[in-house]
């Protein structure tokens, strides 16, 4: 009896969840599919203004901004591509994330923007993901 308490005790400690070894960032099989949305209107690429996306990794918190409204710091920039109405960031791990997104609301036109958290505990496999962006 002794024994098997000790087996469980030790299996119990010695055991993670998934979550627990998630940090997120680079090098991973988990492709994300960020779509910005502007008052539930589809924001597209431009061919003189593409939709960028700004990625800080292993975190849900935004960075500070500069007086100017500028991102201080990411970890990563990607710009979407053609007249897709997304852009795609692929080979995440499973973690926390900050997504920052830019791009033209062509009825304006205007500049739109936005952030929000993300969280994935997949270690591979792709996600949809709307990011709400305002002038």
């Amino acid at each position: 009896m002794k024994l098997l308490m000790c087996a469980i005790i030790l299996a119990s400690t010695s055991c993670k969840t998934k979550k627990d070894d998630c940090t997120g960032g680079d090098g991973g099989a988990v492709t994300v599919n960020l779509f910005p949305k502007h008052h539930s209107k589809t924001i597209y690429n431009q061919p003189g203004y593409k939709d960028t996306v700004y990625i800080l990794y292993d975190t849900q918190e935004a960075p500070p901004l500069t007086s100017n409204l500028i991102p201080t710091r990411y970890d990563k920039m990607l710009v979407g591509s053609g007249n897709e109405d997304h852009v795609h960031v692929s080979g995440l791990k499973c973690g926390d994330y900050y997504f920052y997104m830019t791009g033209i609301d062509t009825t304006g036109p205007y500049r739109v923007t936005g952030g929000v958290p993300f969280s994935t505990d997949k270690v591979s496999g792709s996600v949809d993901f709307e990011v709400p962006v305002t002038e």
